[in-house]
């Protein structure tokens, strides 16, 4: 009896720091996410009733909140999943609480904060290349480290920080999609190409701090080439003639990999004078990006916040209406500025539907498969 009295306090404690880290990513993450998309509309010319200050700092820090505290803190989140230990966890809770700094105005904070959780990031990576060295957990590795490069150079102010965030959220879906796809045989020189893409990415993005125009052109031919390379070798190109899930999420890798090929040309375009800039983003942070994160959903979800989700049509809803808006804010909006504020205001939209057919399936997985009522003996005698 004394041995389980001394163990259940260390158990209750466990459970205790779960719920707070729970709770803490539960307000602080949903925060960021509506807070960058709000400053994204602002930026784009939609009209938001007044927000206050926090509304301004969103405006200013865009960027910032979308990758850094969101995107970053759920990768963050993943990874720690696959270490199991603790102190893993102390990274995302740094990068989730620098939203909630930024909005309250200690930028200063919060950069550190990225800072601090990127270092956490790198760590963590390390220990998962020492447990399994291979191709994609190198990639991993390399992408954390452009996550800290990026966060120094912000939080120095020093020039061209969101090459390498999104060299960091690019090098995170490859290795992710090189991992699933390890098994397939390949022809010899194939991985070496997509090496050599990567390579020049974070080339172009170290270059980007000295010459804005040769690191952009670098930068964007490479997620063209890396696109390239995508369409050639992801396991999607078979798995799209499939039914289901499987078919559904090789649509957003196909349709994803379309995005990045764009962003790549308007990166490039854009380095050379063309008014591309928000082509060049959106189709890289929306197209791409969101796109990845429409694809693993259903499968990410279970692994890391054990929440099963139930597959049906609906998840194709959001999935076109973020293709539609997106077409219609990079096309349209060069023509028609309205066209920009309103494509703008559909990407919102088509999140937040997202988001909305999430949380249904996972309510609809939970009626479906929960257990009936156990039969009391008084059921049993009538």
């Amino acid at each position: 009896m004394r041995a389980r009295r001394d163990a259940s306090p260390p158990s209750g404690r466990r459970a205790s720091r779960t719920l707070l880290f729970r709770l803490a990513l539960a307000f602080a993450l949903p925060a960021s996410l509506m807070a960058a998309i709000a400053g994204g509309l602002v930026r784009a010319g939609v009209a938001l009733p007044a927000g206050g200050a926090w509304l301004s700092q969103a405006v200013v820090a865009h960027a910032f909140l979308m990758i850094c505290t969101f995107m970053g803190t759920l990768i963050a989140i993943e990874r720690a999943v696959a270490v199991r230990h603790p102190l893993c966890f102390v990274g995302p809770l740094a990068s989730a609480g620098a939203g909630i700094a930024w909005l309250c105005g200690a930028q200063t904070v919060a950069s550190c904060l990225v800072v601090a959780a990127s270092s956490a990031f790198i760590a963590v990576n390390a220990v998962i290349v020492g447990r399994q060295r291979a191709a994609h957990t190198v990639l991993l590795l390399v992408g954390a480290v452009c996550w800290w490069v990026g966060s120094v150079l912000h939080l120095l102010a020093l020039p061209a920080p969101i090459p390498w965030w999104f060299a960091f959220l690019v090098l995170t879906i490859t290795a992710e999609r090189l991992e699933m796809t390890r098994l397939m045989r390949r022809r010899e020189g194939v991985a070496e190409s997509l090496y050599a893409a990567l390579a020049s990415l974070v080339a172009g993005a170290a270059l980007a701090s000295f010459s804005e125009t040769w690191g952009g052109v670098l930068y964007g031919l490479s997620l063209v080439a890396l696109a390239a390379w995508l369409f050639s070798f992801d396991i999607a190109r078979r798995t799209v003639r499939a039914h289901g899930l499987s078919r559904y999420m090789a649509v957003c890798l196909l349709l994803g990999y379309a995005w990045l090929c764009v962003a790549g040309l308007a990166w490039a375009a854009s380095a050379l004078g063309w008014p591309m800039r928000d082509a060049a983003l959106h189709a890289l942070g929306l197209g791409f990006v969101f796109g990845m994160v429409f694809a693993h959903a259903p499968v990410i979800l279970p692994a890391i916040a054990r929440v099963k989700v139930q597959f049906g049509n609906a998840w194709y809803a959001p999935l076109a209406l973020l293709q539609a808006s997106l077409a219609l804010r990079l096309l349209g909006g060069l023509q028609v500025p309205r066209w920009l504020a309103t494509g703008a205001l559909c990407n919102a939209l088509a999140i937040a539907a997202f988001a909305a057919t999430v949380a249904a399936s996972a309510l609809a997985w939970h009626f479906r498969h929960a257990a009936p009522p156990r039969k009391t003996n008084h059921d049993a005698a009538h």
